[in-house]
């Protein structure tokens, strides 16, 4: 499996700058390719270097470096296509879609500009980098990481790394390549319930209560609106301090919840089974006074940190259909809507049994993911002789 490790740089002002510059120089280089592609209806990747590399190397670029920059410029094309394909940018005549078809894909500034072995050299021991600019190949190049991030780079790197700009600092971004364990037969599954109010509840009991980071989330909304009505230099000022707080510190929350229920399962024997919520924010219709929330919701990025940390254990993990998971009885299987009387009750109309909401819905996923798992699992019936 492949994981990246974040790596900062940290380069001497003289590097700072020919770092800059590069990333300047080939990002205004991917947008003039773009362009030729955008009007010659983004011909292969072949064909699209025939038209751009003889001028890409006259701007001043190495050979690497112009052919990342072709390759780059290709995969924003197909990545747009699958987005429209997807649905993603609106239905046919949109003003979204009709916005991203009617003109070439632009880079900014600061966006990744990949690098290969030939133009970026690692030096572990003296935690440095040597690395292609337009002002020539740079030096001991210092870089700053985590123990744990430094010893994956030595035993996994391998393939490309990215180097990008974000808020003045410098970063790679690379590729390592993790050895995948084999996943084992589960002794069944922690069922698990993703919500708002509470951010994950499983069928073990663990229930990540959501109010800390809703307030969290809150207190930052209102602090940006603060100071965006504002609009003095200073309040631009802090805005731009303050950019990305919110998400990484949500960002922080979710590793720590997705590394319990892996840690849990792992040391139980058990899969982990989540719901399939592909979709969820088309289906859901809110008050206006509710979509912040909603869309604030960062549901898909906990299930990808509980995937990946998964895979990385040999955890079994299955998708179920959310669907009726929580209105249906986890005791007797009783479906009916009255069943919810409210956000955090559950009362069975049947039975009369009595939990709370998630606690019940986290049993049906539990149970669902069984069938799951059976219907997926490999058949031990001998070939037909």
């Amino acid at each position: 499996m492949k994981i990246v490790a974040q790596v900062k740089l940290v380069p001497e002002a003289g590097q700072a700058a020919a770092l800059r510059s590069t990333l300047r120089t080939v990002n205004e280089a991917a947008c003039w390719v773009s362009a030729v592609a955008f009007e010659r209806g983004v011909p292969r990747e072949y064909e699209l270097r025939k038209h751009t590399y003889a001028e890409l190397k006259a701007r001043g670029l190495g050979a690497q470096a112009a052919q990342h920059v072709i390759k780059k410029t290709r995969d924003a094309y197909t990545t747009l296509r699958a987005n429209i394909r997807a649905g993603n940018l609106g239905r046919p005549g949109s003003k979204r879609r009709i916005k991203a078809e009617s003109k070439p894909v632009a880079f900014r500034t600061g966006a990744a500009q990949p690098y290969d072995d030939r133009c970026l050299s690692w030096q572990y021991d003296q935690r440095t980098v040597s690395i292609w600019t337009t002002a020539g190949r740079l030096k001991n190049v210092r870089f700053a990481c985590s123990p744990g991030a430094l010893t994956m780079l030595r035993g996994h790197r391998k393939g490309e790394s990215d180097l990008i700009e974000r808020d003045g600092v410098f970063y790679l971004i690379a590729v390592c390549g993790i050895p995948e364990p084999e996943a084992y037969e589960p002794a069944g599954f922690v069922g698990v319930d993703l919500g708002i109010v509470n951010i994950a509840t499983t069928s073990t009991g663990y229930r990540a209560a959501g109010r800390g980071l809703n307030r969290h989330r809150k207190r930052q909304l209102d602090l940006r609106k603060k100071l965006q009505a504002k609009g003095t230099k200073s309040a631009k000022r802090l805005l731009k301090k303050r950019s990305r707080k919110e998400a990484r510190h949500t960002a922080n929350v979710n590793h720590i919840v997705s590394k319990k229920i892996v840690t849990t399962a792992e040391r139980t024997g058990r899969g982990i089974a989540l719901e399939d919520l592909t979709g969820i924010r088309d289906r859901v219709r809110h008050r206006k006074d509710q979509r912040t929330t909603l869309h604030s919701w960062s549901f898909h990025q906990l299930g990808q940190y509980i995937a990946y940390k998964a895979k990385r254990a040999g955890v079994p993990l299955v998708y179920v259909d959310p669907a009726y998971t929580s209105q249906q009885c986890s005791q007797c299987g009783h479906i009916e809507r009255k069943n919810r009387v409210d956000q955090a009750t559950f009362a069975c109309r049947s039975c009369g049994a009595l939990m709370h909401t998630d606690d019940n819905a986290s049993h049906n996923i539990g149970r669902k993911s069984e069938t799951v798992w059976t219907a997926g699992r490999e058949s031990r019936v001998p070939a037909t002789p």
